[in-house]
């Protein structure tokens, strides 16, 4: 791509964007939903064209977007007490982590050990919050984030 610039990126308000880009947005989100089969049948309910959703989709992104992905996996370390998956799993939702994927091994010797993939973007609380709060869990042996 020779003679094309670094690109450029603005947090703009999306009042002040031009309706355009908003509409591009709603044909998006029809389409990553389901509720449209086709861009256009999108672009036909948004009431915009074809040629104008494939000029500007790249373009824009919602900010929430941009900040997730960020995909964090743990491996915990639980007691075999009947209830403390589910009070694990509560620490998670105060937190505002979604899970994402959930397998936990057959205990053995009273323990089982759980590995839980969690996206962070939506969380209310720190990483470091979320951890203190699973190590200080009745019943939670060790907890330590594998990736993320």
């Amino acid at each position: 791509m020779a003679g094309r610039s670094t690109p450029k990126y603005y947090l703009v308000e999306a009042d002040m964007l031009p309706e355009i880009f908003l509409k591009v947005m709603e044909a998006r989100e029809l389409l990553q939903t389901g509720e449209a089969a086709t861009v256009g049948e999108a672009v036909n309910r948004v009431g915009i064209s074809r040629s104008a959703f494939y000029k500007y989709k790249d373009s824009i992104t919602p900010f929430q977007d941009l900040r997730r992905g960020r995909i964090l996996t743990f491996q915990i370390q639980l007691r075999d007490q009947t209830g403390l998956l589910s009070q694990v799993l509560s620490v998670f939702a105060r937190c505002g982590a979604n899970i994402l994927t959930i397998n936990q091994s057959i205990p053995v010797n009273g323990c089982a050990a759980i590995t839980i993939s969690a996206e962070s973007a939506g969380m209310t609380e720190s990483v470091e919050t979320l951890m203190e709060r699973l190590l200080n869990s009745e019943g939670v042996l060790r907890a330590e984030i594998l990736a993320g």
